[in-house]
């Protein structure tokens, strides 16, 4: 019998028009970008649908879309009568699949992601920190080029995403030496377009106001599983969420891990929940056997539609 899983992407999946497909066609989809704009007092969705692309790549604008976008998408799946089994979320997406599992409500969420956003950006001036993307080396190698790198300043590994994909983060100048180091190794770093140094130390100081905000926000019980990025391991208790949630900001995440914890307790269909395909693309390289597929708009929901209907025949 089929175990599924809906998977949520984070900051760096969003683009100009996402959602639009499905909110053009399902009133549920609407529902969610009107009641978006309604709680954050802006036209969010005329943002996401034809904004400037520089405006959506703004954090305090991503986060907030790139949740409300997944939740649309979510509402469509529900709607055709897709739930999932279990859920987990890259970053960000860690609250879309807490909205989806009933821990948080969308409204909460929505708020929760917007001020998460400010709060991390206030922290690490634009044009001194960020991210970058080390392909083809090994979790130890990366982690020596970042200690070789911190003359520099601050840098570490942030998010352990798939076999031979490690992002690292800190102050910019180490993250173009660690970049430099990998390329001497014959291995592809890239510099991502992220002005934060997410899940890195260098966020600490957000702690005391993440625990204050998630303080004053109500928790419920998961409804199904509910693997969390920090320690890649289920989380039922609310107190132990919210713990997670405010670590989460200046923690690595354990992305893989997190994959094949669900993998090897029989979990082996993962829809990506969300605009893009990046997480349907770290899931083959984590375990070619499963299923994963990815739905943004009207096509990919019919081409999975499909896939269920085999399923259950």
């Amino acid at each position: 019998m089929t175990k599924c899983a809906f998977l949520f992407p984070g900051q760096g999946a969003q683009y100009v028009g996402m959602g639009k497909d499905l909110a053009d066609n399902y009133l549920g989809a609407r529902s969610i970008f009107l009641e978006a704009d309604e709680i954050l007092g802006y036209k969010l969705s005329q943002v996401i649908f034809q904004g400037d692309e520089n405006d959506l790549r703004k954090t305090e604008i991503t986060q907030p879309a790139v949740l409300t976008t997944s939740i649309a998408i979510l509402s469509v799946l529900r709607e055709e009568g897709l739930n999932p089994d279990a859920v987990a979320g890259l970053s960000l997406g860690e609250y879309s699949a807490l909205v989806c599992a009933g821990v948080l409500c969308f409204s909460d969420a929505l708020i929760l992601v917007q001020k998460r956003a400010q709060f991390m950006q206030e922290i690490v001036p634009l044009g001194k920190g960020g991210m970058a993307a080390i392909l083809g080396l090994t979790p130890d190698e990366v982690s020596i080029l970042c200690e070789e790198s911190l003359p520099f300043g601050h840098v570490e590994p942030a998010n352990y995403n798939c076999p031979g994909q490690i992002v690292i983060a800190g102050h910019k100048e180490a993250l173009e030496e660690v970049c430099r180091l990998a390329r001497e190794k014959k291995a592809r770093a890239v510099m991502l377009s992220v002005s934060v140094p997410f899940h890195s130390r260098l966020l600490l100081p957000v702690k005391e106001k993440m625990a204050s905000l998630l303080g004053n926000i109500p928790l419920k019980v998961p409804a199904f599983p509910f693997v969390a990025n920090i320690s890649a391991s289920y989380l039922s208790d609310p107190e132990d969420i919210r713990e997670s949630l405010v670590k989460q900001s200046y923690t690595p995440v354990l992305w893989e891990d997190s994959m094949n914890l669900l993998i090897n307790d029989g979990y082996d269909l993962f829809i990506e929940t969300g605009p893009g395909r990046v997480l349907t693309g770290f899931m083959k390289k984590i375990d070619k056997d499963v299923q994963a597929i990815h739905v943004e708009d009207k096509l990919t929901l019919y081409r999975l539609l499909k896939i269920m209907e085999e399923v259950q025949t």
